[in-house]
């Protein structure tokens, strides 16, 4: 923020003049020799540079000075015009370069110039016309050789030509040449015009040389006293330098002539500019007087601004607890970009990714900075282990923004997130996807070698060992032994594309619809089970784990699924893994015949299970989410679940009808009449009426056909 000059250029107070300006002799001098030294001195010698300038003074010699002479003529003509302003400028001139000299009283009773044509040399100059004055000058040398320039003319001349030199440079930011031009006109440098010694400081701002600019505004604090022009010193000094240099320059503050504080009126502005100091350098302590006005100005004001300010500078020195009051307050008064990014932050560090996530969403894209953060929200998200239970929708809106932004590390957190789901196809796809966009990933690969490996695919695991076994040392001694149930037609990798939201989804579904489990894994349930002891209805929780794995499995023979996910509730207790593997089982079965897919794949991640066991399960649940699916008129995401299903076994017939019917209501007429005549092929009558409805359809809209 830059702050505007507050006092009008040049203007200095009458009580200067009357003053005698005490001291203003010597000052010059003392800046313009910081300015000269600047290029062979270092920072450290600047200040004691400036205290020599305005040390002792010599002894006094006993000798009387001789008289002055001075040229006063300017004095007569300023006043005599009423240029107040540039008679007392003229007057600081003076004194500073005649220490001794004293002001007149009166300008006007100094005698009158009686020359014309140097009148209008004066009047040339007072305008500004300088390049006249000195075409002026040249005509009367000419036409007179006797003639001499006074030399106060000549002097305010250079001076003039210096000064506009200055400004000129300054304006094209030709920062050396102001402090060239300020070195070799030291009578620029007085408290008559702050706004060359603003110049110059800033000159040496930009110039690196933050020391010597802070000198120079010192000088004016130190030695001027027009209030409006020591205030606007602050406020520039405050754009160029440091925290701690402004310190220094705040501890000259006077009581201004009100018995106020002069720099009350901008403390606000300084504190909140101290807090922003202190949100870019997390090093940089602020005194508390700062930051408790900065508090008062958030909570009594409603500035989102302000609170924003404190969320940043307690985060950077993770007081997290602080940092998400200030931001949740931000917020509040104003959801933005900024306070988004800092809360979700905050809510990254203190582990709760899934608030992260939902509050950045809507600012995901409003700058390279709020995506990146979004995406850290994702993959922590994705990476929770138990995985966390995310709506069918919040899993599509990331998916889809990982594709969109091809971000590596979600694709890879997706992956594992589907494995912990036992959704070893679904992960195949996903870490595929993250080798395609960042090659030299070597947890993708190794994930996507157990993943095929899960699968029984020994062609894809020798070809990911082939590419990374001289990379990784755990994909190299990954063994290609593969579970004997597992199947040997699962697809290749990369032979699936993963569409934008095709992440597992794991909400409860409508009451599953699907086909019965199969007998094969059915029959892999070993515990015995004997209905007489479970027809009476008692409270698990009291039963030890091996006895509510039976009382589970004869309530399911029973049709009583929810009590039997009690009682494997139970049995998931159990100390022996195979138990706790029977008990997932199991209750992932009851929940899938209650209708609760969401639940039942919540219970088969409980307890790793044989790959049989895995298939089976997942096959029924995406089953299940197909048909809710298509109850729901999700079309696409019925077809989705069908093709995740594919992966993993054979389609069956009512299944073929499914996406048969979904590729009809999505208008997709020729792959529904070829779905529709596959399945009629074996004498299905839905699918016989399917191929009916498709010819139907294709009289109504023939275009589509």
């Amino acid at each position: 923020m830059k702050f505007p000059i507050v006092a009008s250029i040049g203007v200095v107070t009458a009580a200067l003049a009357t003053a005698g300006l005490a001291g203003d002799g010597e000052l010059p001098r003392g800046l313009a020799q910081v300015i000269v030294d600047s290029d062979r001195a270092d920072d450290a010698s600047t200040a004691v540079q400036l205290s020599q300038a305005h040390g002792p003074a010599a002894p006094e010699s006993t000798q009387d000075p001789p008289p002055l002479r001075v040229d006063e003529s300017a004095l007569r003509y300023f006043a005599s015009k009423g240029d107040t302003a540039r008679l007392e400028a003229e007057i600081a001139r003076l004194r500073a370069l005649y220490p001794n000299w004293t002001p007149p009283q009166d300008p006007l009773a100094v005698p009158q110039n009686s020359d014309a044509q140097l009148e209008t040399m004066w009047r040339l100059y007072s305008e500004g016309r300088y390049a006249e004055v000195r075409r002026a000058i040249a005509e009367r040398q000419s036409t007179d050789p006797d003639w001499q320039v006074p030399t106060d003319l000549l002097e305010r001349l250079n001076v003039a030509e210096a000064r506009a030199r200055l400004v000129n440079a300054s304006d094209l930011k030709q920062y050396e040449t102001v402090i060239q031009v300020g070195a070799g006109t030291p009578s620029l440098l007085t408290c008559s015009d702050n706004d060359v010694l603003w110049r110059v400081a800033e000159a040496f701002a930009e110039t690196k040389r933050p020391n010597r600019a802070r000198d120079a505004y010192l000088y004016i604090l130190k030695n001027c006293d027009n209030e409006p022009e020591r205030l606007a010193t602050v406020q520039k000094a405050a754009s160029n330098l440091s925290y701690s240099s402004m310190q220094d320059l705040l501890s000259y503050e006077r009581t201004n002539s009100a018995g106020a504080l002069e720099f009350e009126s901008i403390r606000d502005d300084l504190a909140r500019r101290f807090v922003a100091a202190g949100d870019e350098d997390a090093t940089l302590e602020v005194d508390p007087k700062y930051l408790q006005r900065v508090e008062r100005l958030a909570e009594t004001e409603g500035s989102a601004a302000d609170a924003l300010l404190l969320g940043w500078y307690q985060l950077r020195r993770k007081n997290t607890s602080e940092a998400e009051r200030w931001f949740r307050l931000a917020r509040d008064k104003q959801d933005s970009a900024p306070a988004s990014q800092g809360l979700a932050l905050v809510l990254i560090e203190r582990k709760a990714p899934e608030e992260a996530e939902k509050v950045l969403y809507p600012w995901r894209d409003a700058s390279s900075d709020a995506r990146a953060t979004y995406f850290a929200a994702t993959a922590n998200l994705l990476a929770i282990d138990p995985p966390v239970a995310l709506s069918a929708d919040v899993l599509q809106r990331i998916a889809q923004e990982t594709m969109k932004s091809r971000d590596a590390a979600t694709a890879q957190q997706f992956g594992w997130y589907a494995r912990l789901l036992g959704q070893p196809a679904t992960a195949v796809q996903w870490f595929s996807t993250t080798l395609g966009w960042k090659p030299d990933d070597e947890p993708s690969a190794y994930g996507l070698s157990i993943s095929h490996k899960e699968l029984g695919d020994r062609a894809g695991v020798a070809e990911i060992q082939r590419l990374w076994a001289a990379k990784s040392d755990r994909i190299a001694r990954l063994g290609d032994e593969v579970d004997g149930q597992a199947k040997a037609n699962t697809a290749p990798p990369g032979s699936a594309t993963i569409a934008a939201g095709s992440a597992p989804i794991r909400t409860a579904a409508a009451p599953a619809k699907g086909a019965p489990l199969g007998s094969a894994a059915r029959g892999s349930q070993t515990t015995p089970r004997k209905l007489s002891g479970c027809r009476s209805t008692i409270d698990p929780r009291g039963l030890p784990p091996g006895a509510a794995l039976a009382r589970g499995w004869c309530l399911m023979d029973l049709n009583r699924p929810l009590e039997a996910a009690e009682a494997f509730e139970v049995a998931l207790r159990a100390s022996a893994s195979k138990l706790r593997e029977d008990a997932a089982y199991g209750q992932s079965l009851a929940y899938l015949r209650a209708g609760l897919t969401g639940k039942a794949a919540v219970a088969a991640a409980r307890s790793p299970q044989s790959l049989a066991r895995r298939n089976e399960l997942q096959t029924a649940i995406l089953a299940d989410r197909a048909v809710a699916a298509f109850d729901a008129g999700r079309y696409n995401e019925t077809l989705l679940f069908l093709q995740q299903r594919r992966q993993l076994a054979t389609e069956r017939t009512d299944l073929m009808v499914l996406r048969g019917y979904a590729y009809l209501k999505l208008k997709r007429y020729a792959q529904a009449k070829r779905i529709f005549e596959a399945a009629a092929a074996t004498g299905n009558r839905d699918a016989i009426r399917g191929l009916s409805d498709v010819l139907a359809e294709q009289q109504v809209w023939p275009r589509k056909f």
